[in-house]
């Protein structure tokens, strides 16, 4: 049975950006007014990609594909701490085990969590929020991440002050809107190094979404004391798991099994900024600002084009392990598709923006996307 659907961007107010940026005007967020071919663009590729599902006979969301899917990331995250508390083990068995167990968290959270909190797994909302509700395993919040990733970053992709992805910390900069600092030169070194630190910068850094969200009109009604309750229960359940019960139940010293609980969120950490990063801030991801009117001279859909990229579409093992966050162009289109699809609709996207005399930034290989990422960060920490 096809399912017809449509996608455009969800209606936000700002978030408080932690410095001054140089768009106009910061406070307001913009308003995307189409140029003719963009709008032209988003009809014809709704009414393309809805007719591939139809003529399929099959539906947009997941398939039993992702049951097996389901099952090993569930499997690479959770099996190692198991056997690290109920099978004896040398340091070094224990330290790989953890890294095993980063490879799988950064599998649930790109595999698992991702499309479920998109409503992209399932046509049953349970079935999308118990599979969503394995961010809490990574020690994070569901509405904290929705309210960052599907509210802000889907909507005003690359933007600032919206774009939490694009808004880092002065260490980094990774917007051409953002101050430029010495410490940025060399960037392209030492972003590697900081994104080992993104699941627990995450972990602190919920408190002060959570704050933010607080602050946002549309999130007035939540019970906001109840909610720091819930999350710092989750984060003080998530580390009794992987440090309170190793160092009860196991031989391991504490400084070994807190290397253990590092080299586990460093190894999710690498992977999942790694990969976040190559959709957004390499060469050809534009990052416009809104005129002084707050106006982005764009339709949605055809900023989402600009502002986004592929890569690696033919290598079927990146796109399986990475949960097809190589085809983010397809999935900032249509975030409730399964990524399973991807592949399939992706020609369709690229042909119709080909059409239309419209940008599809795609880098061929995830090594040629890592490279335009080191490029660009260059380029950025330069002021080029």
């Amino acid at each position: 049975m096809a399912v017809v659907f449509t996608f455009g961007p969800v209606r936000t107010l700002p978030m408080e950006s932690p410095e001054p940026v140089t768009i106009h005007p910061p406070q307001k967020a913009p308003k995307y007014v189409s140029n003719g071919a963009g709008k032209q663009f988003g009809a014809a590729v709704r009414q393309r990609v809805n007719a591939y599902f139809k003529e399929a006979g099959i539906n947009h969301r997941a398939d039993a594909r992702m049951g097996a899917k389901v099952a090993v990331m569930l499997a690479l995250f959770l099996v190692p701490p198991v056997l690290v508390l109920t099978v004896p083990m040398p340091w070094w068995a224990y330290l790989m085990s953890t890294m095993l167990a980063g490879v799988g968290m950064a599998g649930v959270g790109m595999n698992v969590m991702h499309d479920a909190l998109h409503g992209a797994t399932s046509r049953h909302r349970w079935v999308n929020d118990l599979l969503g509700s394995s961010m809490y395993m990574l020690g994070s919040d569901v509405f904290v991440w929705k309210f960052l990733h599907n509210e802000a970053h889907h909507t005003h992709t690359n933007v600032l002050p919206q774009d939490q992805d694009i808004n880092a910390p002065g260490v980094m900069r990774f917007s051409e809107h953002a101050p430029l600092r010495r410490v940025h030169r060399l960037q392209h070194v030492h972003a590697f190094i900081f994104y080992g630190l993104l699941t627990l910068a995450k972990f602190v850094g919920d408190y002060f979404s959570m704050a933010r969200a607080a602050r946002h009109p549309k999130h007035q009604d939540r019970n906001y004391p109840l909610a720091y309750l819930g999350m710092t229960g989750v984060k003080l359940l998530h580390l009794f798991v992987f440090i309170g019960l190793p160092l009860m139940l196991t031989s391991f010293t504490w400084w070994q099994v807190l290397l253990g609980f590092l080299l586990m969120h460093v190894t999710a950490s690498v992977i999942m900024g790694v990969v976040f990063q190559l959709a957004h801030v390499v060469e050809g991801a534009e990052q416009p600002a809104p005129d002084a009117e707050g106006i982005i001279a764009a339709d949605w859909t055809e900023h989402e084009l600009r502002t986004t990229a592929d890569f690696a579409p033919r290598n079927k093992l990146v796109t399986w392990l990475i949960g097809g966050l190589n085809y983010q162009i397809e999935h900032h289109l249509f975030p409730y598709v399964s990524h399973l699809h991807y592949p399939a609709i992706a020609p369709i996207v690229q042909r119709t923006a080909e059409e239309f005399g419209l940008p599809y930034n795609v880098k061929p290989t995830t090594r040629q996307a890592i490279r335009s990422h080191v490029r660009r960060l260059y380029a950025l920490g330069r002021g080029l």
